[in-house]
């Protein structure tokens, strides 16, 4: 669905000055690149902020240190870092989403998740005014991060390890390989939709309840791994998130256990 207004800021500097523009009654949504996002078809109310192009830096702040803008694709921060000699990120290549949204969930693959690395983040208020905080201000669980209000991220500090390069960036091809293996790569989807229980896995739970190729509208259970809905060209965000309802209900009803959602759902049903 669409924005009420959408904004596309220049650099770290414009965005202050815009949000200290904006109304505090004004509704803000930061978008990366969307991915683990599921808008609904009648839109979000209020404005937009892409952050993606904007904030794209990143420095050394230290011998192990990399302050990394929250604009930066995950799998560029994997990439740069192993590229400088550090290792310790390798497995924010198999996230497809900016830094921001991986610090804004807790995003984790293989093993690995976002804010064990993080040490402070750097965050922008409502008003344009930015903060640095420690992680410690964070409460960081499983898919999970509960922090300040009306502060949004855009930058972290991350703490690594000094790595052998070639070593580090065989790994990113191996997790890489791994992940085209398994799941389905290009096909439009929103993503891992649901968190794994604990001790065991969404996608294995959807499968044993008999819905991996099930359909609602143009949403369907991905045959290839049962934790992803694709888009088959035609659906609505009404259908995809018919469809996530449709997978609680029966795994509830066969196997007594409820998924709750990892993909963020935003914005308005369609009138």
């Amino acid at each position: 669905g669409p924005a009420d207004q959408f904004y596309r800021p220049a650099d770290l500097e414009d965005l202050c000055d815009y949000l200290a523009t904006l109304d505090e009654s004004t509704p803000v949504i930061f978008l990366g690149l969307g991915s683990n996002l599921l808008i609904r078809d009648g839109g979000i109310r209020g404005v937009v902020i892409g952050s993606h192009q904007a904030l794209g830096r990143y420095q050394s702040l230290g011998p192990r240190t990399l302050r990394m803008e929250a604009g930066l694709p995950c799998a560029k921060v994997a990439r740069t870092a192993s590229g400088l000699g550090f290792g310790g990120a390798e497995f924010l290549a198999g996230i497809p989403g900016t830094l921001g949204g991986a610090l804004a969930m807790n995003a984790g693959a293989y093993g690995g998740e976002t804010w064990s690395l993080v040490s402070a983040v750097e965050t922008v208020d409502r008003a344009g005014v930015l903060h640095t905080r420690n992680a410690s201000e964070y409460q960081i669980g499983y898919r999970s991060v509960v922090g300040q209000e009306n502060e949004w991220f855009v930058a972290a500090h991350l703490n690594l390890v000094e790595t052998d390069r070639y070593t580090s960036l065989d790994t990113i091809t191996k997790l890489l390989a791994q992940r085209a293996a398994t799941q389905p790569l290009g096909v439009a989807s929103c993503g891992s939709v649901f968190r794994n229980p604990d001790r065991d896995f969404a996608a294995r739970l959807i499968e044993v309840s008999g819905l991996k190729g099930y359909c609602l509208g143009g949403a369907c259970v991905s045959e290839r791994h049962a934790n992803f809905i694709l888009n088959s060209g035609n659906a609505t965000a009404a259908d995809i998130e018919g469809l996530i309802k449709h997978v609680q209900r029966v795994v509830k009803q066969t196997q007594n256990i409820t998924l709750h959602t990892e993909v963020r759902i935003v914005g308005e049903p369609a009138v």
